[in-house]
Order: C-alpha cells, then sequence, then structure tokens
C-alpha cells in the first residue's frame, strides 16, 4: 500500500507538533487513488487527551469532522473516506508502541467502526522543523506493516509550483 502526503499536511502536522510536549492526535481521511494508493486529503487536530508518553483520542471531538469530510465529499464512500489515526511521540522514537499496535487493532476488529483497513502514522519534529513519521498499516488477523509514504508533488502549493514554472521557462530561453 501507498499513502501520498500532501505538501499542506506536512507543513499542518509540522505547525501543530512544533512546541508540543504532551502527545496530540487526530483521525486521517483520504482518497482512494488507484489500486491500493491513497491521497491523504486531511487530517482532524485533537490538542487535549494526550500526555507525555500516551494519547486517547476522543471520538466525539472528531465527529463534526468527519460529518463535514463526508458531506464535502458527496457521501462517495469509496473514492473518500476514513483511513486510519495519528498521533505524536514528541519524547519517543515515531514508531507505534505496544499500546498502539493494540488500539489499532481494536479499531479494525469493531464491527462499529466498519473498515478493513486502517492506517496509524506516528509523527514527531526532531529540531523544531524536520517532521519524522512512520506509517503503519493494519488489518484484522494480519501481522501491521509499514507502507510506503510519498510526498505528494501534485499538491506542492501554487507559489512553488509557480516559481518551478519560471525556472524552467528560464532554463529553457
Amino acid at each position: 500500500m501507498k499513502l501520498l502526503l500532501p505538501n499542506k499536511i506536512v507543513k499542518r502536522l509540522r505547525h501543530e507538533l512544533r512546541g508540543r510536549r504532551h502527545e496530540i492526535g487526530g483521525v486521517l481521511v483520504g482518497e482512494n487513488v488507484g489500486p491500493d494508493t491513497f491521497r491523504l486529503i486531511d487530517i482532524s487536530v485533537q490538542l487535549s487527551g494526550g500526555t507525555i508518553a500516551h494519547f486517547v483520542r476522543d471520538p466525539e471531538h472528531h465527529r463534526e469532522f468527519l460529518a463535514d469530510f463526508f458531506a464535502h465529499t458527496g457521501r462517495d464512500f469509496k473514492r473518500f473516506n476514513y483511513i486510519g489515526e495519528w498521533h505524536s511521540h514528541p519524547a519517543f522514537e515515531a514508531v507505534p508502541s505496544g499500546e498502539d499496535i493494540a488500539s489499532m487493532f481494536e479499531i479494525i476488529e469493531d464491527p462499529a467502526v466498519g473498515v478493513n483497513f486502517a492506517i496509524l502514522i506516528i509523527a514527531r519534529l526532531e529540531r523544531r522543523s524536520v517532521l519524522q513519521l512512520s506509517a503503519t498499516l493494519f488489518r484484522a488477523g494480519i501481522i501491521p506493516e509499514p507502507i510506503e509514504v510519498i510526498i505528494d508533488a501534485k499538491t506542492v502549493d501554487s507559489d512553488k509550483a509557480s516559481l518551478l514554472s519560471r525556472l524552467l521557462d528560464f532554463f529553457r530561453w
């Protein structure tokens, strides 16, 4: 599986993580753009519920975020949907802990959630600006596996795209 990560979400994660000493997190929503390929569309952010070494997502906090996402995407659940969770590890490596793994299996094995997979992103900032993250795929009855994360070049902001276009024109001249 591949996860396309837009530059705007990389920037947002850096912003949200800066200066935090306790874990924060939220949910991931994305678009199915091909076989086993998803583009992360947005993340919710919950600043409460975390300690230096633990995060508990409050489902009520994210209910409106998910409802808005589904309304904006026309409730096209095959193309746009919840794809997982994220949280930070400000004091530890950006990899899932044993507790994180158990929590993700609870989510994917819960019939009320109704998903056949979920991605967990663990993120942290190194030296206040270098984003480190891992992305792990969870499926019921299968060992979790790391997935490929690609910074999605199609989502580079318009100022950078314009500058790149001008540079290419200059060198073609």
